[in-house]
Order: structure tokens, then C-alpha cells, then sequence
């Protein structure tokens, strides 16, 4: 069919005028035929994009994402751009339309408390809606990906606190009698995710050679644990261990065994490394509250529980490690990546690097830094 309708549909009669001649409107009216048939012109529709973004876009990408990106798509949609865009219709969402509904966003935003969102929320608002109008273009539903041309918000840097070596062994040494020690102990000692902690297995670990392997996540989808996979190719990792920490899990391996015999009956093992004590999986919300606990008892700055995985990379950063293998062990997609986020690392490597250079270029490389 040329008119782009769907089968079983009446056609759609696609008019233009204003022509000088007959003849010129004959050639109009093919070019119309030509780019509907190569699919770069749209049938005229009066769907709306929060029709589109719910019941068409997301039923129809479901199978390309994890369930908690799922979760997060559709309560972005929901809770921000339908309220307010879900009334355009399609074809007629324009990028001036997105630019006043990120200002907005900026200004008036949040849901439950008075203020806007941050830009960083505000941004992958933004990003949401442009793989969902990329998809639009290339499902024919419009000519156009209107978020093209929208102006987002600029990204943000990444903004964290990290502890001292110092405050770290401080913490460590303050939380040893926790039933969560050796997890608090192995998050600092490889830059593993919480999801990563919480999701290892004893058959990922091969204690003899010193070695984990990152092949499961626990994750919470609506408050419910579910049970994923690294979210990258470089996620799936093998990570070294050092001896500290090889002997920290050996004892959690022998109490928990202890366990088992204990409960019996009514112990599910899973074979999770770290588990509740019937065996069931730690919710990640409740480990992250566990851990604010301690934070704010040991005296020490408050940070996140994901910034344990920050100090660990500055700590091996500052340390003179080279950046590919934090890179590595810390699972991140690009070593690039990695700087950017460490930026602030930086300067005191470059330091060393430029009295360590000198030295060399003087004929005395004893002099050069340790």
C-alpha cells in the first residue's frame, strides 16, 4: 500500500496544494508516493506519545532490556513525561516542546517535595526519549527523532566522596565483629559493585588461585530481589585477590558451613557467598542500610556504600596502578571511562610522573619517587 496504512484499515488520503499547475502537482503528489514507499514520510496519525512511549514503544523493546531498566523506562514515562507531553500527539512533538518541558523539569520537577530534578535525572529523561523517537523514525511513525535537536541539560561531573586509606582501615577495623565484615572487607579490597557482593556465588570463587569471577547480581525491581547479570561485557569479570582477603573468606566459608548444620531444615542454599542466615539472599536496600549504620557509628565522614568502590579505584589510582587495570578490575566499559571519573587522580600522578621524568632526562633515575 502506498499511503502507509496498516492492512484491514481504510486508506489515508494525503493531500498538499497550492500548485501552480496540474503538472506540478502531479510530481508533487509522486514525490509523496516515493518517500512513502522509501519510509521517509509518515502517514498522517493522531497517536499521542504517551500512547506511543506505553503501550507500543515499551511492549516492544521489553525483550532488549534488564527488567530493572524496564522498571526505570516506564516510571520515568509515567511519573514525568506523560503528565506533561503525553497529550502531543506524535508527529506534532516538536524539540521546543522537550527544550520547556526539561525546563520544567529543572524548576518544578519533583514529585513529592517542592524543586526540580537534578540535571543528571533530567538527562536520562532526555535519553529515554530519544532512543524511544530513534525508534519512532525507524518504525515510520514520524520522519523526525524530535529530541535530536531538544537541548538537554549539560552532563554533570560525577560527584562522590572517598575515604583515606587511613579512614578506610579505620572502618574495616570498626566493623569486624559484623556478621557483614569479610562483604564490607571484599567491596573495599576489589571496587565490586553491591549487586556484584551480594549476587557471588562460592562456585565464582577459586580461593586457590586467588581468584573471583563476576557472573551474578542481586538486584531490587520494585522492592523485589531479583537475581541478573552484568549489565556489560566487561562487567563479567575476573577479579585478583589478595591474600587478606583469601583468608577473610576461608573463615566466612567455615562459619557459614557452621550454619548450615545449625539451621538444617531451614536453610535455602543458593550457594550466595553472602546470604541471610537462612540461606535466602540479602535485599540490596537493606545491606545499603546496614552499612549507613555502621558509617554513622564508626565517627567517620559519611559516604555511600558505592563510594567504597570509588575509594577503592582512587586509593590504587594514587597508588601508581596502572589505569587499565583499575579499569579491569572495577569492571568499567573503557579505561577512558575510568579516567574521566577519576579525573581528579590526575594531578598527583601527573606530579609524580613529571619529577620521575626529570630524573630520568638528568641521568639519575635513583632519584625518581618510589
Amino acid at each position: 500500500m502506498t499511503d502507509g496504512s496498516l492492512p484491514g484499515q481504510p486508506r489515508r488520503q494525503i493531500s498538499k496544494g497550492g500548485f501552480p499547475t496540474e503538472r506540478k502537482a502531479e510530481e508533487a503528489m509522486e514525490e509523496v508516493h516515493v518517500a512513502l514507499r522509501g519510509g521517509t514520510l509518515s502517514a498522517p496519525s493522531k497517536l499521542t506519545l504517551g500512547v506511543y512511549l506505553l503501550d507500543r514503544w515499551l511492549p516492544d523493546i521489553k525483550h532488549r532490556l534488564r527488567s530493572s531498566t524496564l522498571t526505570s523506562y516506564r516510571s520515568a514515562i509515567s511519573n514525568y513525561v506523560v503528565p506533561h507531553l503525553g497529550g502531543v500527539r506524535l508527529q506534532a512533538l516538536t524539540p521546543d516542546h522537550l527544550n520547556r518541558f526539561y525546563g520544567q523539569m529543572l524548576t518544578e520537577g519533583r514529585l513529592k517535595t517542592e524543586g526540580g530534578l537534578r540535571p543528571k535525572t533530567v538527562r536520562n529523561i532526555h535519553v529515554i526519549l530519544h532512543t524511544a523517537l530513534r525508534d519512532a523514525v525507524r518504525w515510520n511513525y514520524v520522519p523526525k527523532n524530535a529530541a535530536q535537536f531538544a537541548d538537554p541539560p549539560r552532563q554533570e561531573e560525577v560527584e562522590f566522596t572517598t575515604w583515606t586509606p587511613e579512614e578506610l582501615n579505620h572502618f574495616l577495623l570498626f566493623a569486624q565483629d559484623h556478621w557483614l565484615a569479610t562483604a564490607w572487607f571484599l567491596a573495599a579490597s576489589t571496587g565490586m559493585r553491591r549487586g556484584e557482593v551480594l549476587g557471588l556465588r562460592w562456585q565464582d570463587t577459586d580461593l586457590d588461585r586467588k581468584r573471583l569471577g563476576v557472573r551474578k547480581t542481586i538486584i531490587s525491581v520494585d522492592y523485589k530481589i531479583e537475581s541478573s547479570e552484568p549489565k556489560t561485557k566487561r562487567g563479567k569479570r575476573s577479579i585478583a585477590l589478595d591474600s587478606e582477603t583469601i583468608e577473610r573468606l576461608k573463615e566466612h566459608r567455615a562459619s557459614q558451613d557452621q550454619l548450615k548444620l545449625t539451621m538444617r531444615e531451614v536453610y535455602t542454599d543458593e550457594g550466595l557467598v553472602f546470604c541471610r542466615g537462612d540461606g535466602l539472599p540479602i535485599h540490596p536496600d537493606r545491606f545499603t542500610q546496614m552499612f549507613d549504620k555502621l558509617v554513622k557509628e564508626s565517627g567517620l565522614p559519611r559516604i555511600r556504600l558505592h563510594d567504597l568502590r570509588h575509594t577503592h579505584a582512587t586509593i590504587a589510582l594514587e597508588a601508581g596502578i596502572h589505569p587499565k587495570v583499575v579499569s579491569d578490575r572495577i569492571g568499567h566499559a573503557t579505561t577512558a571511562f575510568t579516567m574521566d571519573i577519576y579525573s581528579h587522580s590526575v594531578p598527583a600522578m601527573e606530579a609524580e610522573a613529571a619529577e620521575t621524568i626529570a630524573s630520568l632526562v638528568r641521568g639519575h633515575p635513583e632519584a625518581a619517587p618510589d
